[in-house]
């Protein structure tokens, strides 16, 4: 498997999307979820605004 361009902008659409490495290398078939963890770092991709699925953060307790 090579990243082609087609292939790059898939997973910086995606990831931009918020899907997770693992729902992106399914899609992309023929990678593994460490192997788009290592695209996105080597992008510079890997600062998301919000994580994939997860919870807001915990309002911090009063004193």
């Amino acid at each position: 498997m090579s990243w082609t361009d087609e292939r790059v902008e898939l997973l910086k659409k995606m990831w931009a999307e918020g899907q997770s490495a693992s729902q992106i290398a399914k899609e992309l078939g023929g990678v593994t979820r460490n192997a788009v963890i290592g695209k996105v770092h080597r992008l510079g991709l890997s600062n998301r605004t919000a994580p994939a699925g997860g919870a807001a953060p915990a309002a911090p307790a009063a004193p």
